[in-house]
């Protein structure tokens, strides 16, 4: 009988990558910058991970899938981390640097 070569099912089943949560997103290389006085966590996106467009708070153009860019959210809110991080939003890299 011949091999089969389609890709298999994680253990986990279907739905494991719906949505994001507190430990994936913390989980990669991610840094705490102060703007404005504010506290924000910053983690870069790379462009293989960019599977979904966004629109940039600072300049409004979609940051296409594939694309490089940043996701910020406060690191000192007082409504706790789970409300935070469902406020994040995603930035081209330069709009972030440029304080857009």
């Amino acid at each position: 009988m011949p091999r089969s070569n389609r890709p298999r099912r994680s253990a986990g089943g279907a739905g494991d990558d719906d949505e994001p949560g507190l430990d994936r997103l913390l989980a990669g290389w991610k840094r705490t910058e102060t703007r404005r006085g504010i506290s924000w966590n910053v983690q870069p996106v790379s462009a293989a991970s960019a599977v979904k467009a966004y629109a940039c708070p600072g300049c409004s153009v979609p940051i296409a899938p594939g694309t490089a860019h940043l996701v910020t959210w406060r690191a000192d809110g007082v409504m706790g981390d789970a409300s935070d991080l469902a406020a994040r939003r995603h930035w081209h890299t330069h709009c972030w640097r440029i304080g857009a």
